[in-house]
């Protein structure tokens, strides 16, 4: 499924397909809790939703960016982003397709800020997760603690309080009319629940 998503948006970007060996491979390592093959194929999803304007090739671009934002996850923030960026570089060069805009959507996603919509477009839909049902949010809340078992309870809450609040504070939370409309009010309300449990 990721393999032939890969090579439609290439295809679309006139380069050759059959470039993306491990990349199926990457999403299915035993250590990603959230970060894994259900995670991406929803931004990928999301992504294209909310991206129904853009022209096919921004629409390709966009598809390869999510595909590849979190292709490198162990756990270092930014460092990830980065090794995430230099490998879908190295595919897309193989594939004979600029890599430079889907690199820099990659880099995006270390901090999630946008100045432009097609930047915005992939931070709303990496962050669609935050307003879908709270059942779903749940699991993405477990998956998620599940990745830093070894991280201890306390340091947990303080960590995950620290970036919900910084999430919540965000007026709006997504930069996009269309996620706002799609997620905002419930992504609101399931961070407030969760930071209550925090706080508990």
């Amino acid at each position: 499924m990721l393999e032939a998503l890969w090579d439609k948006a290439v295809q679309t970007l006139g380069g050759r397909p059959g470039t993306s060996a491990d990349l199926a491979a990457r999403y299915a390592e035993p250590h990603r809790g959230y970060h894994n093959t259900t995670h991406v194929l929803a931004v990928t999803r999301d992504v294209a939703a909310l991206a129904g304007h853009r022209t096919p090739e921004d629409r390709a671009i966009l598809t390869l960016a999510a595909l590849a934002h979190d292709v490198v996850y162990n756990g270092r923030p930014g460092e990830d982003e980065r090794d995430s960026a230099a490998w879908v570089t190295d595919r897309l060069r193989e594939a004979g397709v600029d890599p430079t805009p889907v690199a820099a959507l990659v880099l995006a996603t270390i901090d999630h800020t946008a100045d432009d919509e097609p930047t915005a477009l992939l931070m709303d839909a990496d962050l669609a997760i935050l307003g879908t049902s709270p059942e779903s949010y749940e699991r993405y809340r477990q998956a998620v603690r599940e990745e830093y078992a070894h991280v201890s309870d306390d340091a947990w809450r303080t960590g995950r309080t620290h970036v919900l609040q910084a999430l919540y504070q965000r007026n709006p939370l997504y930069q996009t009319p269309q996620a706002r409309e799609r997620w905002e009010a419930q992504a609101k309300a399931n961070i407030a629940a969760e930071l209550e449990t925090l706080r508990a």
